[in-house]
């Protein structure tokens, strides 16, 4: 609920404007938060919304999803690859590898790259971001306690979903 940094990476528009609406609350509570997508155009952060990057097809970040933030009591970098191979597989039975970090220098530099390709595709806030980014993370190091609440909820959320039939 703090406000802080916010970056999603989702592939494709379609699987960001499926969490629109949950992204639009985030942006409102947030410093600044940018996502990234085939979008077709470029446009800068509203008050309701994150700014939208656009990514080409030969975008590494197109090959995997990612979402990272940081806010003054918890920084966290959770990024997930497609394996090949799942072409004829629909998108809710697809596999994924998924790796997670709370430590605040991953988290940081994960944020300064995603400023870097936001600049890199013209996003006028960027540079301020990367100066910003320049600072020490705001957080030291991890709250085990409060990292160990954000792995409890994340695997409560996957036992709903293994439960009710994905």
């Amino acid at each position: 609920a703090d406000a802080g940094m916010l970056c999603g990476s989702f592939q494709r528009e379609r699987f960001y404007r499926a969490s629109k609406a949950r992204w639009s609350e985030l942006a409102r509570r947030s410093l600044w938060s940018i996502v990234f997508a085939d979008f077709p155009q470029l446009q800068e952060q509203k008050a309701d919304e994150p700014a939208r990057v656009p990514l080409s097809g030969d975008s590494p970040m197109r090959r995997e999803w990612a979402l990272v933030a940081e806010t003054p009591r918890l920084g966290i970098c959770l990024a997930g690859w497609e394996p090949p191979g799942q072409e004829g597989v629909s998108d809710r039975h697809r596999a994924f590898e998924v790796v997670w970090t709370v430590d605040s220098q991953a988290t940081r530099q994960a944020l300064r790259i995603c400023a870097e390709v936001a600049g890199a595709a013209g996003l006028a806030r960027a540079p301020d971001l990367l100066r910003e980014l320049d600072e020490d993370p705001v957080v030291a190091r991890a709250d085990p306690v409060r990292a160990s609440a954000l792995f409890n909820r994340a695997i409560g959320y996957t036992d709903r979903a293994h439960f009710a039939g994905f």
